[in-house]
Formats: C-alpha cells, sequence, structure tokens
C-alpha cells in the first residue's frame, strides 16, 4: 500500500461523504483536510524520503476510514475507537517528523519546518479526539471543533508548503517567517486559553511570516508557469483571511466583534480550505522539489555500552596494545591544519599525549547547574561523561590503549580512558575518517545500550588548533550523533576545543559545549609536560 493509492481511495470517500454526510456543511472543512489534502501531501513527502515509515500508509488507511465513518453516521457507541485510529495516525505522523528531524539534525531549517508540521498534526489529531467524543476542554464544542481545524491548516499544512517553497528559494527574511510560523500555533492556542493579548500576537506573527512567503513566492522561479500561479495564488489567499483572523483576535481582546464566527466558517473556512490548501496541493502535485539533505556517510563505532562503562567495559572489548597517543601522525589532518603555523607542542600532545599531565576545571552554567546536579547521580553509577560538579581544578590521569579495528570497526580505534582519583570521568573511543576531501577526528564515547558520536572538523584558529563539531560548508559531516542499534541520530549539540601553547610552554585547552545554541558545559585544561611538570 502507498499513500498514493489511500489517497485516491480517500478522495473518492470525501465525495461520497459530501453527497450523504450527516453533519453541517462546514464540517466538510475539516474533513477535506483529513481526507485529501494530509494524505496527498504526506505522499509528496514519502515520495523521496528514505527510510519512510512503512506503517504509516497503513495507519492512513484505517485512521482516515475512521473519519469516514464518524462522519457518515449519527453518534455510537464506537464513536471513541474511531476517534483513536485518527489520533494513532497523527501521532504516527508526528513520529515520522520526529524522526526526520532527529536523523538530519537542524542543518536546514526549511526541513525543520516540515518536521515541526508533521508534529504539530498530532496536535489537530488530539482536538479532533476531543472534538468527537465531546471531552470538557473548556471551550465551547465549536471552538474545540475549530482548533482542530487550525492545526490541520495553518500548522500542518502551512509549514509544511513553506518547507517546499524553501527549497526552491530563500532569502534572509526566510528563517524569521519560519520561526514566526511555527512559534504562531502556540501563542494562538495559549491566547485562546489564557490572555487574548497573545492570541492577537499569534495571528501578528502568522501575518509577518505569511506575508514574507508570498513575497518569496512571487520572486521564486517554479517548474511551470501553471505552477508558479497557482503556489503564489495559495499563499496570496492566506493574505487576504488572516487580515480577517487579525480583526477576530481583535474583538476577542476588545469585545467589538467586526466579524462573527459563522462570516469566519463561510469567508476564512472556504478561502484556506478551496484556494489556500487545495490550489497550493495541486501546484506543489506539478513538481515537489526533493530535499537538499544528503545521506551522511561515515564510518560509526560498532561498540554499544552497556548498563555500567567505566574501566570495566574494557574487559569485555578485545584490546591489543597500548598507544602513546591520540594520533600516531597529525600529518593525516593535512591540509586542513597547516603543521608548521602551529606549536610543536601542540602536534606533540596529540602524538604523545601519555607525556602530558591533564589538569582540568569544570564550569556548568549558571541555568544548567540544577540538570548538571541531577545527572551526576547517574553518571556516577554508569562511570561515563562524569564530570565534576565542582569548578575545582582536579588533574586527571589516564591511559591510551589500543582496541581490535574488527570490533569497533573504524581505522586504529583507542580507547582515552581518564579518571579524577581513580574515578572514571571518560572513556573516549579516538579514530577518524576522510571524507569531503578532509579528515575527520571521530570520538566515540560508549552509552548505556547506545554511542555518542563526535565527528570534529580540525583547523588552525589564530596559531591554535580548533576542532569543532559545527557544520560548516566545507565540513557537511561534523556533528554530534546517537548511534542506537543501526540508526544514527543527530543530536542538538555542538563542541569546540580551542588548543594552544603559552608563554611558559606549558598548553592551555577550552572545551565549549552548546545545546540549541545555548552554551551549557566550558571546560578549561592546563596541559604540562611531565618533564617540566
Amino acid at each position: 500500500m502507498t499513500f498514493n493509492k489511500v489517497a485516491i481511495g480517500m478522495i473518492g470517500l470525501f465525495l461520497i461523504l459530501t453527497l450523504f454526510g450527516t453533519g453541517p456543511w462546514y464540517y466538510l472543512l475539516l474533513s477535506i483536510a483529513q481526507l485529501v489534502f494530509v494524505p496527498l501531501t504526506l505522499h509528496l513527502l514519502g515520495k523521496a524520503e528514505q527510510g519512510f515509515f512503512r506503517i504509516l500508509p497503513y495507519a492512513a488507511f484505517l485512521g482516515l476510514t475512521a473519519v469516514f465513518l464518524l462522519e457518515m453516521t449519527q453518534r455510537t457507541p464506537w464513536d471513541i475507537v474511531l476517534a483513536l485510529f485518527y489520533l494513532a495516525f497523527t501521532i504516527l505522523v508526528a513520529c515520522f517528523g520526529a524522526k526526520r528531524l532527529l536523523q538530519r539534525g537542524f542543518a536546514r531549517f526549511e526541513e525543520f519546518m516540515i518536521d515541526i508540521g508533521c508534529m504539530y498534526l498530532a496536535i489537530g489529531g488530539a482536538w479532533y479526539f476531543a472534538s468527537v467524543v465531546q471531552l470538557d476542554t473548556g471551550f465551547s464544542p465549536i471552538l474545540t471543533w475549530l482548533t482542530g481545524i487550525h492545526f490541520h491548516y495553518a500548522s500542518f499544512l502551512l509549514p509544511v508548503f513553506g518547507g517546499f517553497l524553501g527549497r526552491l528559494n530563500q532569502n534572509r527574511f526566510y528563517k524569521m517567517a519560519g520561526i514566526a510560523i511555527l512559534l504562531a500555533p502556540i501563542l494562538v492556542a495559549v491566547g485562546i486559553s489564557y490572555a487574548v493579548v497573545l492570541e492577537l500576537l499569534g495571528v501578528m506573527l502568522y501575518m509577518i511570516g505569511i506575508y514574507s512567503l508570498i513575497i518569496l513566492a512571487w520572486k521564486t522561479t517554479f517548474f511551470r508557469p501553471i505552477q508558479a500561479w497557482l503556489i503564489r495564488l495559495s499563499f496570496s489567499a492566506l493574505g487576504i483571511s488572516i487580515l480577517f483572523s487579525l480583526c477576530y483576535a481583535f474583538g476577542n481582546m476588545t469585545g467589538v466583534f467586526y466579524v462573527s464566527i459563522d462570516f469566519m466558517l463561510r469567508f476564512h473556512g472556504v478561502m484556506n480550505g478551496v484556494v489556500f490548501a487545495m490550489v497550493g496541493l495541486i501546484g506543489w502535485m506539478i513538481s515537489c522539489p526533493g530535499a537538499h539533505t544528503g545521506h551522511r556517510s561515515f564510518p560509526v563505532s560498532w561498540i554499544r555500552g552497556e548498563r555500567v562503562i567505566g574501566e570495566k567495559m574494557l574487559a569485555t572489548i578485545q584490546v591489543e596494545h597500548t598507544y602513546n597517543g591520540l594520533v600516531d601522525s597529525m600529518h593525516i589532518y593535512e591540509p586542513q591544519i597547516e603543521r608548521e603555523s602551529l606549536s610543536k607542542s601542540v602536534i606533540d600532545f596529540y602524538e604523545n599525549t601519555n607525556d602530558y599531565r591533564l589538569f582540568s576545571q569544570v564550569k556548568w552554567h549558571g541555568w544548567f547547574k540544577p540538570f548538571a546536579w541531577i545527572y551526576q547521580h547517574i553518571s556516577k553509577r554508569i562511570g561515563q561523561l562524569n564530570l565534576p560538579f565542582s569548578a575545582k581544578e582536579v588533574e586527571m590521569t589516564g591511559r591510551i590503549i589500543g582496541i581490535s579495528e574488527t570490533v569497533d570497526g573504524r581505522t586504529k580505534p583507542r580507547v582515552w580512558l581518564r579518571k579524577v582519583n581513580e574515578e572514571t570521568i571518560f572513556v573516549a573511543i579516538y579514530s577518524f575518517h576522510e571524507g569531503e576531501d578532509r579528515t575527520y577526528m571521530d570520538i566515540a564515547l560508549p552509552l548505556p545500550g547506545s554511542t555518542m558520536i563526535g565527528t570534529l572538523a580540525l583547523q588552525n584558529k589564530n596559531g591554535n588548533l580548533q576542532l569543532t563539531s559545527k557544520q560548516q560548508e566545507n565540513a557537511q559531516q561534523a556533528g554530534i550523533y546517537l548511534a542506537v542499534g543501526k540508526q544514527v541520530l543527530t543530536l542538538p549539540l555542538e563542541e569546540t576545543f580551542v588548543v594552544g601553547e603559552e608563554q611558559d610552554g606549558s598548553l592551555r585547552a577550552t572545551h565549549k559545549m552548546r545545546i540549541f545554541s545555548i552554551p551549557f558545559l566550558t571546560i578549561k585544561y592546563r596541559i604540562v609536560h611531565k618533564n617540566k611538570g
């Protein structure tokens, strides 16, 4: 079963529903979104999607058939079961969006918009479920139903269509428009529940996003002229209907209503359902642009951690011999680094790591300290990433142990075991790989049932050596990933090391960590040669 077969079947069911349905006419505005627009949009996404959920078309068939039965019959004891089928389908769509995001990461904003749109659909499914089973949401039945329709059109179709447009063309305002469109549904929902001024702010954010996309659509070159006019008309229709949403939200805030719910259903609903959604979907079906993101292919450590990592893990893997350094020679990272412009001590540290003493000072950023305090109790038990909570300088001792390539699956893997006062802090497995005309340093940190992987790009930075997981134009494989089984997920983490020589001959290193681009951890290292320490 494929989504195009599901969509064709659902179009037929919608036509039957239009002729013989039992609900009011305006119920068709949500039904056409559920039975036609959602499956056809997912069909466009699924055509070029590797690893597309095989179960999703079957879930769609069950969920959308359930919607058809609900709209064709009066209230029955089976309504809750049928509504649950549709809710389960929308949750699977949300999982599909989350899966895309985790596999790809946050590298391309247009794909991020599509991912969040898929996740928002589950909220629409939940409100539809509440409407069908008549849950007490604190709102009138019509508002509960309208919230469901809102999350199908403005929160699913709009971000996905905006993502398609971003695949073709982007300007400097595109990300701002996308952020506004993604934040607006939450503000509108919170505003309706708690503060009408937030509802008005949400509608204004929608206006910023929609009008930015309209301008972008008129500046974009499409596959065919007819497609260009259909998509421009689609976005322009939203530019008109959002004005009436603004009037309605303003009326909620002031108590002076210029437009009624009945008017919103007739004009706003039809404008969005027919012109925006239907015309826009036809336009994108003429030629749907594919995603720009390619499949990242790089070697991943085969080792997965047990419940406890620590030094005990070494007993479970095949140890070959000891190494003196993290790399045999820094020549492997040329030409992206120029050895001549780096301190000889920096080069020597990586090639003869065991000849140096390592002193560290851990600084958890203030906002993250409560999480760090809780995490410390977990990290002590598993013996991995077990960083001190105190900012006091401590010495890290360790050794480097070579392990078999047949166990790890990468080139010349070696474990750097680090301790503080005989307590294991890090168990990191170092390797490297070539890709994109450069050599990356790969660091695998086994975790219970998984492995976290840092793929770092090396470069000279003001005479110092910088290693970073931040993606750059010539370093697309850089990043921090989580390997669970055969799945490799992208984590919203970023790390940067900067290593340089001080005037006294010692080395200084700074390790900065960010989550969602927000700094949460800084580790400063003082590195001294044992002959001088």
